[in-house]
């Protein structure tokens, strides 16, 4: 499956909420992660490309990286020799300074260049959270999350928030990505979509449509448009695979009136029907 990682226990993480564990030193590549229902952070040293969000990002080195539940993400390992640690948990676990922190931003890279020292800080953070982890200790989530504050906030004093070069359309364009992100992932069907054209997230901004459009193509160069649309089949196609919710559930989670709207507008962004993703999973 897709939504599995090599050496951790999915089933143990969904009921603990978190997970910490040193990296494998091979996994065979290329390693198609996908979207899933957690954060993530970690520190690697060695050389991989990692497809996050749309882009490519070459790592060569030491990094400390945040990774987005909400961001599609695929890692190629170019190095048998990988090594790191990672924690990941839930957003029911997750200590409420991530919800705040900007280390979490769909719009931003998710990786931190360290040095020797900044290394050896945030190695010896994970392997305390790895010894807490496997101890008896009754408070063990309590610790795991105060080292999890304690990275992020050595994170943000290493590389502040504000990296993205913050002109008007660039700033904009930033704002529109987040309250994008935002919205999702859609947890149930009783809150349906709200922001789903241009138009709602010009108002949601206080911006005009005009505006928002010309800065978003001028950051990106894709309009406004494509990037809601891509965003709201990604998610439709994760609940498709990794929910039970019917096709009309989905569609008016989704904010369509009609289960017919839903499928039409699939179809036209991702070239193939609702159920056809649906059967493709289940087989």
């Amino acid at each position: 499956m897709v939504n599995e990682i090599p050496g951790v226990n999915m089933a143990e993480l969904r009921l603990r909420g978190f997970k910490v564990h040193e990296l494998p030193a091979y996994v065979e590549v290329p390693a198609v992660h996908g979207r899933r229902d957690f954060y993530k952070m970690g520190l690697v040293t060695g050389e991989m490309t990692i497809g996050y969000g749309g882009e490519i990002l070459e790592l060569n080195g030491t990094v400390l990286f945040f990774v987005n539940p909400r961001v599609s993400r695929s890692v190629v390992r170019r190095s048998v020799n990988t090594t790191g640690y990672a924690c990941i948990f839930t957003e029911a676990f997750m200590p409420p300074i991530v919800k705040k922190s900007p280390l979490w931003n769909a719009a931003e890279n998710p990786m931190i260049p360290l040095n020797k020292e900044q290394a050896a800080f945030i190695r010896g953070m994970f392997q305390k959270m790895m010894a807490v982890h496997h101890s008896d200790y009754s408070n063990k989530a309590d610790v795991i999350k105060n080292c999890i504050e304690l990275v992020i906030h050595e994170a943000l004093s290493i590389q502040p928030p504000g990296r993205s070069p913050q002109t008007g359309a660039a700033r904009l364009t930033h704002l529109f990505m987040d309250l994008l992100e935002r919205q999702f992932p859609i947890e149930h069907t009783a809150a349906p979509l709200k922001l789903r054209t241009a138009q709602d997230f010009a108002a949601g901004l206080a911006v005009h449509i005009n505006y928002l459009n010309r800065a978003v193509k001028e950051t990106t160069g894709r309009p406004t448009s494509v990037h809601i649309a891509e965003r709201i089949v990604a998610e439709a196609k994760a609940l498709l695979q990794h929910t039970d919710w019917s096709i009309a559930e989905i569609a008016y989670a989704l904010g369509f009136d009609y289960p017919s709207y839903f499928n039409n507008y699939f179809k036209r962004i991702a070239g193939v029907a609702p159920k056809s993703v649906r059967f493709e999973n289940h087989k």
